[in-house]
C-alpha cells in the first residue's frame, strides 16, 4: 500500500492527520484509532504503538460480575513530531509541538513543546534550543543526493572513526 492509501486508510478507521506527516504501516494505532489526533508534520517511527485503553481493568473482572468495564483516553500530539522507532504512546497523553521521542520510549505522561524526550518512562533530555545549539554544526545536508553520494559523504566524514 503507498503512503497515500495508507494515510487515507488511517483517516477512514478515525485517526485525525494533520497536513504531511509519515506514518509506517508497521506502526500500530490500536484498537480506538479514532481516540488518536495527530498535528502537522507528524513523523512516526517503524512499530510506534498508540495504546488508547487499559487493559488491566480485566484483573478486576471477577470482582464486577457481568460488567465489563475498561479505561480509555485519547492520544493528542502536536505539530513538528518525530515520535523514535518502537516507542510506546500511552492513553491520556498530549505531546506539545516541535518534540523529538526517542526510539523505545514510553511516553506515560503529557511532553511539553520544545522538548527532546527519551526512556521508559520518557524523561526531558534537553530543549530543541539546547539540542541545536549542541548539534548543528554536525548537520548533514542529504537532498537530492543518490544513495552512492550519501555513502561517498558519509564514509569521507566518518573516515578516522571507521578505519581499520
Amino acid at each position: 500500500m503507498s503512503p497515500t492509501r495508507y494515510r487515507k486508510y488511517l483517516i477512514n478507521i478515525g485517526v485525525k492527520i494533520g497536513n504531511k506527516g509519515w506514518f509506517p504501516r508497521s506502526s500500530d494505532f490500536g484498537s480506538e484509532p479514532y481516540l488518536i489526533k495527530l498535528g502537522d508534520d507528524v513523523i512516526v517511527g517503524q512499530r510506534v504503538s498508540f495504546i488508547t485503553h487499559e487493559p488491566g481493568t480485566m484483573v478486576f473482572y471477577h470482582q464486577l460480575g457481568d460488567k465489563h468495564l475498561d479505561l480509555y483516553g485519547p492520544i493528542v500530539v502536536g505539530n513538528n513530531v518525530i515520535i523514535g522507532q518502537e516507542a510506546m504512546i500511552l492513553r491520556n497523553v498530549t505531546i506539545g509541538s516541535n518534540v523529538v521521542i526517542g526510539a523505545r520510549s514510553v511516553v506515560t505522561k503529557d511532553l511539553p513543546s520544545d522538548g527532546i524526550y527519551a526512556g521508559i518512562p520518557a524523561k526531558f533530555i534537553c530543549t530543541t534550543s539546547e539540542f541545536y545549539e549542541k548539534h548543528h554544526q554536525n548537520f548533514v545536508d542529504l537532498k537530492g543526493m543518490s544513495p552512492k553520494e550519501k555513502r561517498v559523504l558519509l564514509e569521507n566524514m566518518f573516515h578516522e572513526v571507521l578505519k581499520d
